[in-house]
């Protein structure tokens, strides 16, 4: 194991306690920009194993992703099929923009050209149904936080709040195509990624960085007229609950993981269709 690599520990989110797991059960990975994180359901959504993580290290070219996940998952109970959360656009399977992974030294860091090159359209769901031995689907992981929480009635947007900024829209339950409104101009100049990610919230503090959120949720509820937001994402805990309005819900961000099996309930728009 080389040095930037760790062994996989759990996180304290428990597997269920059923008698058994239902089939077919599927490995749910939530790639995020500072952690990985996996575990294994069973057919009605309930964890059938503790979730395991370990660190994201940069550079993280795609041989590398796909190498540390396949060990990430080595402890888990052995899975038919496979959903994965990557931080990024995708589009059947491919790997359209990888802001965290084409960094030198991770978010925040300079753009390496190689990099951005070796992610420009790979393959994820191909090279991961091939090292996990199983098939696999891959979208972006703020649509899988979504799928596990929107209840399927108009128009829903998940948001997510954590190392950047993510965002999935669903219609009557189906995911629609992806968007990067993360990398869209927000305010001052600057993105809804750079205003709303966890350096600046670490750089600005909460109070004004809560401020931030809700000057978001007023953009997107006039861009998109949601029926119902959520947010989740790894600082969605400190997102102010007193100033939001009641078509708002904060959700838990083990989302990341339970929205996984949600993708193969049904056909969603943009993930992993088959060729004609």
């Amino acid at each position: 194991m080389s040095d930037d690599e760790q062994s996989p520990v759990t996180d304290g989110v428990p597997a269920s306690d059923a008698a058994g797991p239902r089939h077919p059960l599927t490995l749910a990975v939530d790639i995020g920009g500072t952690g990985l994180k996996a575990s294994v359901l069973s057919a009605d959504g309930a964890m059938a194993a503790d979730r395991v993580k370990v660190p994201t290290t940069y550079p993280m070219p795609p041989e590398k992703l796909v190498s540390t996940l396949t060990k990430l998952a080595a402890p888990l109970p052995t899975a038919e099929r496979a959903s994965v959360g990557f931080p990024g656009m995708v589009r059947d399977g491919l790997v359209l923009s990888a802001p965290h992974f084409s960094t030198k030294h991770g978010p925040g860091s300079a753009v390496d050209d190689d990099l951005f090159d070796q992610w420009s359209h790979f393959d994820l769901a191909s090279a991961l149904t091939t090292a996990f031995g199983i098939p696999t689907k891959v979208a972006n992981d703020a649509d899988i936080q979504g799928a596990a929480v929107v209840t399927g009635t108009g128009l829903e947007l998940a948001i997510t709040l954590g190392t950047g900024f993510g965002t999935g829209l669903f219609y009557d339950g189906a995911l629609m195509p992806h968007l990067e409104i993360a990398h869209q101009p927000f305010r001052k100049g600057e993105t809804y990624n750079d205003q709303l990610g966890e350096a600046t919230r670490k750089d600005i503090g909460d109070e004004r960085w809560n401020k931030r959120v809700r000057k978001a949720i007023t953009n997107l509820r006039a861009l998109m007229f949601f029926d119902h937001l959520y947010i989740g994402g790894g600082n969605s805990r400190r997102v102010t609950r007193d100033h939001l309005d009641d078509d708002v819900t904060i959700v838990d961000n083990s989302a990341g993981i339970l929205g996984g099996i949600k993708l193969w309930e049904a056909d969603h728009v943009g993930v992993n269709r088959p060729t004609p």
